[in-house]
């Protein structure tokens, strides 16, 4: 026996029957493998499907046969009573091809409603995960996805000839794997020629339809908003054909407050959109995950943990290489290492952001970016704003849960957007005053700092009210609240005396403090809070141009009110001032951080202070987001 590709025209074609196959799928003169189920004096009967037998009479017999024997049969005849009789050939050689009936094809958002049935399927297998017991194939048509358990014996490879990417025939019955739907596979077969072409045709034009984001009302009339809608619209695009298409998404965002307001909406919403087209109830936990990055870029470190991860998702459980969403971070020259790693791998790229970008820097390695500073606009637009919109996109059932969402983002980065007033009364008509939602940036920063590297998921969601359903979420806010600014209290009480104040030529206050020398170490609030809240309050203490500076003995925390700092061109002028001194770093206009060689410590401070001094002032700027 061969299969059909590897024999020549004369080799005779013999059918493997679908178990479902009736008399009608039938011809006499054909032939056929089946299974011998009982021996009797008369003759052999034998299986050629679930619902065919016939009998191989005595005078045809030339050798013995056992029950449960394969043997190729002939057709001989089918009389009218339905009896059928066969004749056995002995070929040395055969093509086996499958034969599947007559059918009704069904979809899978049917299937609920078919437990216990015989079905067929046809579409795209999108996961092969081999069990210890079964083998699980994730198959897609154009309704969802659903898992297809074959079993061969424990931990055994059924179909190997069926990969990720094959279009197939399914046929089965529908069960149910903890309280969702799945399908117990009789036969497999992969489809080529025309009926691989339909499907895949069938696949794409849904694929087409559905990955088109829902048309929802913007949050806000904001013109800057509605300008980048166009390219939101691309971005929600690709997120959900990535779900269709069961491709994992891992999304990256910076690990703070408006980080955190952009991030975590749209994971609730391409959760609710996975739920939608899966009907594994697993599927949300294995297809998607939320991780905090401290740094405001893509750090070498996650982009190879991201990496190694994902390779091993690969080759454990059969998923494709993921998506990575940039999420408040992403935009600047100090991604693009990052960003070339997983280049070698094809793995897409979708970043928003609004982090004072680098296009010419990343645009060779992404496949969407959304910034406002792309649009002539900047900071202000905090991605947290850009980010609900994104969510609501994807599945539009968020709707006004998130309203009070961006006037979080925009408190936790200080944006002085126009949109700012319009954001606070819509969370005011949602519940939320100013004074409560400040409370919600505090109590959101004190545990993006406590949480670290781990997303938070369903703590993060309580504290931003996002579905408040048990009803913890007041209690929760004034807890952390408190217990922040209680810590951030208690941190510049022991470090006020020790700033140093000095009147830049320009006209601006000069604040500066050696954060390793004069505060708590390892503890809350980090290093660029504790320089954020001592600027605040020198603003309001001053009402004029404030910069402040945090340092450490290799790092500066950067912000500025009032005063135009350009800092990505600054760590470029101090590289070429400075050599050797090692300077990276970067941020918004007015707020930032660095980083250099401990030895150098001296020369980069005492040169970003003569730069400063020469800095333009400007009233409208003030300082934003954290580094």
């Amino acid at each position: 026996m061969s299969d059909a590709s590897s024999q020549s025209d004369d080799t005779p074609v013999v059918s493997n029957l679908d178990p479902e196959c009736s008399l009608t799928d039938l011809t006499e003169g054909e032939y056929y493998l089946g299974t011998v189920n009982g021996v009797v004096d008369y003759g052999v009967f034998v299986d050629i499907s679930t619902a065919v037998s016939g009998l191989i009479h005595e005078s045809s017999l030339e050798t013995d046969y056992e029950v449960g024997e394969e043997v190729v049969v002939e057709l001989a005849e089918i009389k009218e009573s339905g009896d059928v009789s066969f004749e056995p050939v002995d070929f040395t050689d055969y093509q086996l091809v499958g034969q599947r009936p007559d059918y009704d094809r069904s979809v899978v958002t049917t299937l609920e409603d078919s437990n216990g049935d015989h079905v067929h399927l046809e579409g795209s297998v999108i996961q092969i995960k081999q069990t210890r017991g079964p083998t699980v194939f994730q198959v897609r048509d154009e309704t969802g996805i659903v898992p297809c358990t074959s079993y061969e014996g424990a931990g055994v490879r059924s179909h190997p000839e069926i990969d990720v990417g094959d279009h197939v025939y399914i046929s089965g019955s529908v069960g149910t794997r903890n309280g969702g739907v799945q399908v117990e596979v009789d036969t497999a077969e992969a489809l080529e020629g025309e009926d691989g072409k339909r499907v895949g045709e069938r696949l794409e034009a849904a694929t087409a339809v559905q990955s088109d984001p829902v048309e929802v009302d913007p949050t806000i009339e904001w013109d800057p908003l509605l300008d980048m809608r166009s390219d939101l619209t691309d971005l929600a695009r690709q997120l959900r054909a990535a779900v269709l298409e069961g491709r994992p998404i891992r999304i990256r965002h910076h690990a703070d407050g408006d980080g955190m307001c952009a991030a975590a909406p749209v994971q609730m919403a391409l959760e609710r959109f996975i739920g939608d087209v899966h009907e594994d109830p697993e599927a949300q936990q294995h297809l998607l995950k939320r991780l905090p990055s401290k740094a405001p870029y893509y750090e070498m470190e996650d982009a190879t943990r991201d990496l190694n991860y994902s390779l091993g998702d690969q080759e454990r459980h059969g998923q494709k290489l993921p998506v990575l969403l940039m999420i408040d971070n992403g935009s600047t020259a100090e991604d693009t290492p990052a960003y070339r790693t997983l280049d070698e791998y094809d793995i897409p790229i979708l970043v928003i952001d609004h982090h004072h970008p680098d296009p010419d820097a990343i645009e060779p390695f992404v496949d969407a970016h959304v910034n406002p500073y792309l649009y002539g606009e900047d900071y202000r637009i905090t991605s947290g704003m850009l980010s609900v919109e994104l969510a609501r996109m994807i599945h539009p059932s968020l709707g006004e849960t998130l309203d009070h969402v961006p006037a979080i983002a925009g408190l936790a980065d200080r944006s002085k957007a126009d949109a700012m007033e319009q954001y606070l009364e819509l969370a005011a008509e949602a519940g939320f005053d100013e004074a409560y939602l400040d409370d919600i940036v505090a109590a959101l920063d004190y545990a993006a700092y406590m949480l670290r590297y781990n997303s938070g998921g369903d703590f993060v969601t309580d504290i931003l009210a996002i579905e408040d359903e048990a009803g913890r979420h007041r209690d929760l806010v004034e807890l952390l609240a408190k217990r922040a600014r209680e810590e951030m209290d208690h941190q510049l009480e022991s470090g006020m005396d020790h700033v140093e104040h000095e009147r830049l030529a320009n006209g601006a206050h000069l604040y500066r403090i050696d954060l390793d020398e004069f505060a708590h170490r390892f503890t809350y609030p980090p290093p660029g809070k504790t320089t954020g809240e001592l600027h605040d309050r020198k603003v309001e203490e001053t009402g004029e141009p404030v910069i402040t500076v945090g340092y450490g003995p290799d790092f500066a925390v950067l912000r500025s009110d009032g005063v135009r700092l350009d800092i990505p061109e600054m760590v470029t002028d101090l590289n070429a001032e400075l050599p050797g001194a090692g300077v990276s770093g970067g941020g918004h206009l007015v707020v930032g951080s660095l980083r250099f060689v401990p030895g150098m410590r001296e020369p980069v401070i005492t040169s970003l202070i003569e730069r400063m001094a020469d800095a333009e002032l400007d009233e409208k700027l003030s300082s934003s987001a954290s580094p």
